[in-house]
Parts: C-alpha cells; structure tokens; sequence
C-alpha cells in the first residue's frame, strides 16, 4: 500500500502525557500548529502511530483525531488554506547511513 497523508489532531488533558503525545507525532510527522500535525505514513507506520498514541492518552480524558488526506501529498498542500501566519517549510529529511 502507498504512503497516505494525515492530518493528527490532539486534545490532551495532562501536561505530561501532552508532551509525551507532541514527542510521539514529532516522530512521525511535522508540526503544522501545536496540536496539529502533517504525517505521511504507510500502513505499518499508522498501525505504529495508533499504537503509540493509544498507549500514550488516557482514553477517558483525552482525544486524538486522525483524518485520511488522501495518498496525494502535493494536492493535500496545494488544497490547504491557511489564513494568518504560514505553515513552516518543509525541510527534506536526509538519510544517515
């Protein structure tokens, strides 16, 4: 299956597991606002997210919204409006071997 785009959106109760979630989606995505982040993820990757996610929160306080964008990177950016301060720009990821 290829990458999809998703948009993860957070709303936690608790200082401690907020960071813990904000580290969790720093490892999968870039931040877009602070609870707001851009992730393309094959299937592995969202089941690991998920996982993470739900080990993270506690379920009865807190939410954690994921929203499939679609496998079209560029379309997702191009179709996002935003009004006010831009996103942050991408910075290509480079590989260490």
């Amino acid at each position: 299956m290829a990458n999809r785009c998703y948009l993860v959106s957070y709303d936690i109760r608790e200082p401690k597991r907020l960071r813990k979630v904000h580290r969790i989606l720093k490892g999968y995505g870039e931040p877009w606002q602070d609870s707001v982040f851009f992730c393309k993820l094959g299937r592995a990757n969202r089941q690991s997210l998920e996982t993470d996610l739900c080990g993270a929160i506690n379920q009865k306080l807190d939410q954690v919204l994921i929203m499939d964008l679609g496998p079209d990177e560029d379309r997702v950016r191009d179709q996002t409006e935003v009004i006010g301060q831009s996103l942050p720009q991408v910075v290509p990821r480079i590989l260490v071997l």
